[in-house]
């Protein structure tokens, strides 16, 4: 975007629903958004690990803690009662309640037991395309559980605006960052359960000729960053170099 202005922009997150305002970004200094706890809504919380549990603990405000993804909840005085947005999100301040978006609920991979986010695999591709000079129009990540040949392993499935001078090395890198991010990850790596993740190039266009034949080409549709089976990986294969 920058490159496209010609120079840096400054911008404001916000964080709006259907359902509700939740929160806005209120410095250029501080990181994330400023929850807004007095508008209509009071918020609940479960533990991303724990939300599909029978019975997972909802807390209030005065009990979360930084740093852990929660599965967001809202009651508000429009008449919602209990509801999951399907956000996950994450306290990088208590005082003031500052948050950041995490992720989406139904996107993860967990096929090997390792549950990585979106949050994660945004982070690992975005940190390895700075080390590599690289630049992405978009990924999807599925699993491959049983391959014809070598360990089962992640498939990222690139489609790069610039390719990196050394796709072998990218992808190394990409694996570290992300074993960085997901210690279940790294122990599947390490453990030999799972292998290093794997790249499949798809052609310029690729995510966009895959929606427009599923008649979803637009603004309002987006392909899944991460899947936990094969449905939109193996029609992406169409559209692989």
């Amino acid at each position: 975007m920058e490159r496209l202005i010609g120079g840096s922009v400054d911008g404001l997150e916000l964080y709006p629903a259907s359902e509700g305002f939740i929160a806005y970004q209120d410095s250029q200094k501080e990181e994330g958004m400023l929850l807004c706890v007095n508008n209509g809504i009071f918020y609940e919380f479960i533990k991303t690990e724990d939300f599909f549990k029978e019975n997972p603990v909802r807390i209030n405000l005065e009990n979360v803690e930084i740093g852990v993804d929660y599965v967001i909840i809202l009651n508000t005085n429009a008449g919602l009662w209990g509801y999951n947005i399907g956000d996950t999100i994450k306290f990088v301040s208590n005082n003031p309640y500052r948050i950041i978006v995490s992720g989406r609920l139904k996107h993860f991979t967990s096929a090997f037991g390792e549950h990585v986010i979106a949050q994660e695999v945004e982070y690992s591709i975005n940190e390895s395309v700075k080390i590599h000079a690289a630049e992405v129009s978009g990924f999807h990540v599925a699993p491959m559980v049983s391959p014809t040949m070598g360990l089962p392993r992640h498939q990222w499935f690139i489609e790069f605006m610039k390719e990196p001078k050394d796709l072998g090395a990218f992808e190394k890198t990409l694996d570290v960052f992300l074993q960085d991010q997901n210690t279940y990850y790294k122990d599947l790596i390490t453990g030999g359960i799972l292998s290093r993740l794997e790249i499949v190039r798809l052609k310029r266009n690729g995510f966009n000729d895959y929606m427009k034949s599923i008649g979803k080409l637009g603004g309002q549709n987006k392909i899944p960053r991460l899947s936990n089976d094969r449905k939109i990986a193996e029609k992406l294969e169409k559209h692989k170099l």
